[in-house]
């Protein structure tokens, strides 16, 4: 029998995360209606969640025999298999014909492995990880990149277009967290670009909000120019997406890239320029810190012109 579509009021979700994205994406179902169940490394992450009529489990295990559909999204590879295929993991809880749906940005490898392991128990797994940061997150406007077989992915979408606004099935498991990559690869050089551009305008007197009402809407906008310089400029290094899980992504990227015997000159000088980031102990910050780094090539610590006012 094919599974059924989701739907409010008859399935059961569980979600496992509830971190900077996690949260808000975990919300947006709770609000459709769906019965809840979630668990998180720091539980008062949960406390809101909670108060909103979910239920709070100890472990992925717990959750997985709670729900029909699992989501979870996590910091790293690592937090990934310990979830999906820990003794206390969600395959380990999920019961036959269930989906786990890994939102997080890990390896194609391992949603491989994970997507082989779910079906040797008679459950599915797809990897769907997102973009967006955490204003996509908040206001459910991500795009969700997505590989596994058609029939979880179709059963999962009605939760998928909750959450966000583009919603693409790239292909077998693997493929969402190759397109992710593809993705991260992307963004990693043009980050650099706008650092740069906004530290050139500084250094040339310019008002740097000015040049961006000029930029941003011609041949150079992008999205990490309308989201990320605008917090350059305030002195908001807040993560909407932590460096150091930039640079685990950078990472995955660059090993499979290596594995297909591809030279990213522009990604592994944006991986070393967060990693000198990172040893200067902006792990925690938001992506857009990245303009520190620059400024202290130049030999000037980056001030941004709301602090001089």
């Amino acid at each position: 029998m094919a599974l059924r579509a989701m739907a409010p009021g008859e399935t059961r979700v569980g979600w496992i995360g509830l971190g900077v994205m996690g949260a808000s994406m975990c919300a947006h179902l709770q609000r459709a209606g769906y019965a809840t169940t979630v668990t998180t490394r720091t539980p008062a992450r949960a406390e809101r969640h909670v108060a909103d009529g979910a239920t709070w489990a100890a472990t992925p295990r717990e959750v997985a025999a709670s729900s029909d559909v699992v989501f979870a999204i996590v910091g790293f590879p690592a937090d990934v298999r310990e979830v999906a295929l820990g003794s206390d993991g969600v395959l380990a809880g999920l019961a036959a014909d269930g989906v786990f749906v890994d939102m997080t940005t890990s390896e194609p490898a391992l949603a491989v492995e994970i997507a082989k392991a779910a079906r040797e128990r008679g459950s599915w797994a797809i990897d769907a990880p997102v973009s967006g940061g955490d204003v996509g997150a908040r206001e459910a406007r991500l795009s969700i990149m997505i590989g596994g077989d058609a029939e979880p992915v179709e059963a999962v979408r009605p939760a998928f277009e909750v959450m966000g606004t583009t919603v693409v099935h790239q292909g077998p498991p693997g493929a969402g967290q190759h397109t992710k990559a593809t993705n991260q690869t992307l963004i990693a050089s043009n980050m650099i670009g706008v650092c740069e551009g906004l530290l050139y305008a500084t250094r040339a007197g310019l008002d740097p909000e000015r040049v961006l009402e000029s930029v941003s809407s011609g041949a150079a906008g992008s999205w990490s120019l309308a989201n990320l310089a605008p917090r350059m400029l305030a002195g908001d290094d807040a993560p909407g997406f932590y460096v150091e899980h930039f640079i685990k992504d950078m990472r995955i990227a660059l090993e499979e890239a290596e594995r297909m015997k591809l030279s990213l000159p522009g990604l592994t000088l944006a991986k070393q320029l967060y990693e000198r980031l990172e040893q200067s102990g902006k792990g925690r910050s938001g992506t857009q810190a990245l303009i520190h780094a620059l400024a202290e090539l130049s030999g000037t610590p980056w001030e941004p012109p709301a602090e001089r006012r």
